[in-house]
């Protein structure tokens, strides 16, 4: 899939919310990108579009390391490895309990998770442009990513 620009974080929640709308089965999603890139702003969309109730605000979980919101048919599972030392740290989160939920799990830093082979099945880069617009690019791996970007509605 061609990169999307996004000016504005409502046209990345945006995008958010239109990924979350194509999600039919469990997805595990990696969200790479500098500091105030709009990895949170994208997930604030697909916890939108997922269904989780406005009672919850979607923050990053950069000390919690685990943010869970409830939404039906899947629970949004978010996750912002940056501040682990190491992958065995995951054992100790809970991390192996949210695999087997129905899930969209979006992690941000998924850096210790790709190097253990972690099946992501999409991937999701955020850069910037000399404008500071977010150049926002979607990489499907294996067929539920294939899938998604292919029912995917911008």
């Amino acid at each position: 899939m061609p990169s999307l620009i996004s000016k504005t974080d409502k046209e990345t929640r945006d995008l958010g919310r239109a990924l979350a709308k194509a999600v039919t089965e469990p997805l595990a999603i990696a969200l790479s990108g500098d500091l105030g890139a709009g990895k949170t702003t994208l997930v604030q969309g697909m916890a939108a579009g997922l269904g989780v109730g406005k009672e919850y605000y979607v923050t990053s979980p950069s000390y919690n390391i685990i943010n869970e919101y409830p939404a039906d048919p899947f629970r949004l599972c978010h996750l912002d490895l940056y501040r682990l030392g190491s992958p065995d740290e995951l054992d100790y989160l809970g991390f192996e309990d949210i695999l087997d939920q129905e899930a969209v799990i979006a992690v941000e830093w998924p850096g210790f998770l790709q190097e253990t082979d972690f099946p992501f099945d999409l991937e999701i880069r955020f850069e910037f442009d000399p404008d500071y617009n977010r150049i926002i690019s979607l990489f499907g791996s294996g067929q539920r990513g294939r899938n998604l970007l292919s029912r995917l509605i911008l």
